[in-house]
């Protein structure tokens, strides 16, 4: 454990590779069944956030995301012309828009959840309950910076 607190730029540059290749791989598994909607990536990280947090508003949305009002709407459109979300206004200020999976919705990410659990699962079954919970902290640490 001593030998990673003088981690070296290329052992820093292996770990952003595995990184990189373990989202990719996560990723491909589902490309299938995006492709079979017409869908890509951006949309799926859309379904994913909307089966954490069913009903989440459109500005919430945007600053999970981290991306442009233009961006969302230009998948947030893909997505309703498929039929798999549908919005409410806010019962108290309806100028807010809150964002739900539709029942197809919910079985189109059900169906890409069930690829990518397969591999992560097979991940998490084949390491100790230590290693699992110092990966958790370290990705949480990665993405909190």
């Amino acid at each position: 454990m001593k030998e990673l607190l003088y981690l070296k730029d290329a052992q820093l540059k292996e770990l952003i590779e595995k990184l990189f290749m373990s989202y990719r791989e996560s990723f491909a598994d589902a490309k299938k069944t995006l492709d079979k909607y017409s869908i890509g990536i951006a949309h799926h990280k859309v379904l994913h956030l909307l089966s954490m947090y069913n009903g989440i508003s459109i500005s919430d949305l945007l600053k999970k995301l981290k991306i442009t009002k233009q961006s969302l709407n230009r998948v947030l459109k893909d997505l309703i012309k498929i039929e798999v979300i549908f919005f409410k206004k806010d019962q108290k200020d309806t100028r807010i828009k809150h964002i739900f999976l539709s029942e197809k919705g919910k079985k189109l990410f059900e169906e890409i959840f069930l690829i990518q659990k397969k591999r992560i699962y097979e991940a998490l079954l084949n390491s100790s309950s230590e290693e699992v919970i110092n990966f958790d902290n370290v990705l949480k640490k990665i993405i909190n910076g």
